[in-house]
């Protein structure tokens, strides 16, 4: 039986993170990929080897904030906040996914 992949689709886990929070506020990392997996009916899995360091990056060019804080589960943890640099790299990240997406599908129903 073949096995379904269900990683993130390179180059998109920015648009995905970035979304998260633009819609849901500051969250730490768990609670990110928690909501994600969710919300897609778990079609979408996103792995921690995957999602830390995007978060440090995303720091690092100023789309995100990162507080320390401490979880529902009274545990000390990061939460990470979209800047207004991030929001503007969220239209671009959402301009660029509708083209992919446009793209695609323009190959699957006329290939």
């Amino acid at each position: 039986m073949a096995r379904h992949k269900n990683d993130i689709l390179q180059g998109t886990l920015v648009l995905l993170v970035l979304k998260t929070l633009d819609a849901r506020g500051p969250m730490h990392g768990y609670a990110i990929t928690s909501h994600i997996q969710r919300v897609s009916s778990d079609l979408l899995r996103v792995e921690e080897g995957s999602l830390y360091p995007a978060l440090h990056r995303m720091t690092q060019d100023g789309w995100l904030e990162a507080e320390w804080g401490t979880t529902e589960k009274n545990r000390e943890a990061k939460f990470y906040t979209i800047t207004t640099a991030g929001q503007k790299q969220l239209a671009l990240e959402e301009e660029s996914w509708t083209r992919l997406r446009t793209g695609v599908t323009r190959v699957l129903r006329y290939a």
